[in-house]
């Protein structure tokens, strides 16, 4: 018998192809699976559903690198990319324990770990370094950059200026998210911007998203939000050729390059949990090493 990070003792029975964890004679199974792939040309999004992974997963793996790597600008065809993830046999219900993707720059490894019974689960590298970041890389899920920051020729006002921010092309509605905890500053309307949201970080820095469709319930000036928190639809309010978000980022009142803002915030474990860490770490790589690559395991 073994203890689970979640607190409960299950029994562990091991062949060469595959994982089981019965977790009582009640309880239904908890069935382990690797995915391994290769990037196509077509998208990461193709690549991973050819691969097997399911559509529940694919949003939860690239969310685990948003800190890390832009899915839209970064990722190659030829990139390598592995999951391993456990679901319940009884409901089907699954959750990715640890995922990989090597670039033709880097490789990055994190795997979950929930440092106490019940509380949120998080992403560590192999030597229990959180992924987390201050700020997202980028407020929406793949979109495409149609504007960079930077000098550029206005589309309806029809003269150069500074662009103080990047716009991702996306349809209407599509979900945007805070890119760091925050107070909310503004959430109205603001000429040539439209619908237009703004956010101060702990750290003083500020976010800015505009030309939105509408706002999140209780996203509201003084309002407190969290990172990775959907507060926001994109639109195309305002000054506006064409639906799109248009993102800016703030570092001491000046407008940055959200694109080439460099991170080093770091969290850290504390030493009293890395070694329940490192135990953790252990048990998945054990997992992924005998469960069958591909294919449901018994």
């Amino acid at each position: 018998m073994v203890q689970q990070p979640g607190g409960r003792p299950v029994a562990l029975s091991w062949d060469a192809q595959s994982a089981k964890v019965h977790q009582s004679a009640t309880q239904s199974a908890l069935h382990y699976k690797v995915i391994r792939g290769e990037v196509d040309r077509i998208s990461f999004y193709s690549s991973a559903v050819a691969a097997g992974m399911t559509d529940s997963l694919i949003p939860e793996f690239a969310a685990a690198f948003a800190h890390d790597i832009d899915f839209q600008r970064e990722i190659a065809p030829g990139d390598i990319f592995q999951a391993v993830y456990s679901t319940d046999e009884g409901t089907q219900e699954s959750q990715l324990l640890y995922a990989s993707l090597t670039t033709r720059q880097r490789t990055i490894a994190l795997y979950r770990y929930s440092p106490a019974p019940g509380s949120k689960a998080s992403w560590f590298d192999g030597n229990g370094l959180g992924a987390a970041r201050s700020l997202l890389r980028t407020p929406v899920d793949g979109a495409r950059v149609s504007s960079s920051f930077g000098p550029r020729f206005h589309p309806v006002l029809h003269y150069t200026r500074l662009h103080r921010g990047v716009d991702f092309a996306v349809p209407i509605g599509t979900q945007v998210y805070a890119s760091g905890n925050g107070v909310v500053q503004i959430a109205g309307s603001v000429r040539g911007y439209g619908n237009y949201l703004r956010i101060r970080h702990a750290d003083g820095s500020e976010t800015a998203y505009a030309h939105l469709s509408r706002f999140s319930a209780g996203v509201t000036p003084g309002a407190t939000v969290q990172q990775g928190q959907l507060v926001a639809l994109s639109g195309n309010s305002g000054l506006s050729s064409g639906p799109h978000l248009h993102y800016e980022v703030y570092i001491r009142d000046v407008a940055t390059d959200p694109m080439r803002l460099t991170q080093t915030e770091f969290s850290s474990l504390p030493v009293g949990e890395r070694h329940s860490f490192r135990n953790e770490r252990d048990r998945i790589d054990r997992l992924g090493s005998v469960a069958k690559i591909g294919g449901s395991q018994r």
